[in-house]
């Protein structure tokens, strides 16, 4: 059986604009887009582990907002159940730390990069092809 990893992630919003990051060449999924965020470890709450991995990933501190949908997704390591949350920036931007680009993109923009599979549920409902 494969390992169920519990994982959310951050839709940053600035404005009209959201945070799109693009995963290195030495993580898994290389060179795919993603929401950041990240596992929740074992007795922590989806809000604090997306608190805890945005400050960890970006530098940064977000406000997080309503959720905006979870999703599954079965990779070859395990079967992902993402969590998306609107989020906004509080006072610092974001800083590279583990990802190797950030792009700030209107909703409509969102389909044109190459997104992690489990993330796409969460662009198609942004971008307002997915009820």
């Amino acid at each position: 059986m494969k390992k169920k990893i519990e994982v959310v992630g951050a839709v940053i919003f600035s404005g009209d604009k959201i945070l799109c990051a693009q995963r290195s060449n030495n993580m898994s999924l290389p060179l795919k887009w993603e929401f950041p965020g990240g596992k929740v470890e074992e007795n922590e709450s989806e809000l604090s582990a997306l608190h805890r991995e945005i400050k960890e990933e970006m530098l940064c501190d977000i406000k997080i907002d309503e959720k905006i949908t979870a999703t599954v997704y079965e990779y070859d390591f395990g079967i992902v159940h993402l969590h998306t949350y609107k989020c906004t920036l509080q006072k610092q931007l974001p800083t590279l730390v583990e990802h190797q680009k950030l792009k700030w993109l209107q909703s409509y923009e969102l389909e044109q990069l190459d997104w992690a599979p489990a993330d796409i549920p969460t662009v198609k409902i942004l971008s307002g092809r997915y009820q």
